[in-house]
């Protein structure tokens, strides 16, 4: 997923604008997804293969092992291929386990961009996983102090409406500001840093 300069100027630029108002350290994380789901395909696929003998129960091929073997060799091979292909695919991948994965690679990015390492605790993840039109604030514990994360809740379901509608880039700044109205009010600043980059973090597809 590719993001033009500008736009990630605009978004870094709208960091900075909020950073000037709170004490805060935001970083914007945007992943095209946050798994391939390549083992969900199979997992069907061997479902479809181990629960065929119930239906095989009224057919001649009941009761000869070998042939029953075999056949639920050719279905497991069958249906594998036509999970793979990308319409049906994107149906079987249960909205749980997309958003688990998603969460997940938002805890890591949030430890991986040191967002845990700012010296009051001060760090706020808007992070975005496309694919799963998933999108979680992630605030460390200075900020979790004072805002409970109910507070975060409006803001993110109107970042995902966004994200369905293919305008990632206009919600990360709508909600860049949103956040930046919380942050002013329960966490103002009080001194001039800047902890960690202003900039949007494309990950690799």
């Amino acid at each position: 997923m590719q993001f033009s300069t500008e736009l990630q100027q605009q978004i870094g630029a709208a960091i900075g604008d909020i950073e000037r108002l709170t004490d805060a350290e935001v970083v914007c994380v945007l992943a095209p997804r946050s798994d391939d789901y390549h083992y969900i395909p199979a997992l069907w696929a061997a479902l479809l293969a181990l629960l065929s003998p119930l239906l095989l129960a009224l057919t001649p091929w009941w009761g000869h092992s070998n042939k029953l073997s075999l056949l639920q060799l050719v279905i497991f091979v069958v249906a594998w291929l036509a999970f793979r292909w990308r319409p049906l695919f994107q149906c079987i991948i249960p909205k749980s386990v997309r958003y688990w994965r998603a969460a997940n690679m938002a805890r890591r990015q949030f430890l991986e961009n040191g967002l845990h390492h700012t010296r009051e605790g001060v760090g706020l993840l808007i992070f975005v996983s496309a694919q799963e039109r998933y999108v979680e604030i992630l605030a460390d514990r200075g900020i979790a102090q004072k805002i409970a994360d109910d507070q975060w809740q409006n803001i993110v379901a109107a970042f995902i409406q966004q994200v369905k509608q293919n305008q990632i880039a206009e919600g990360f700044i709508q909600c860049i500001e949103s956040c930046g109205g919380l942050l002013a009010e329960f966490y103002p600043a009080t001194t001039e840093k800047n902890e960690l980059p202003n900039k949007l973090v494309v990950l690799p597809d």
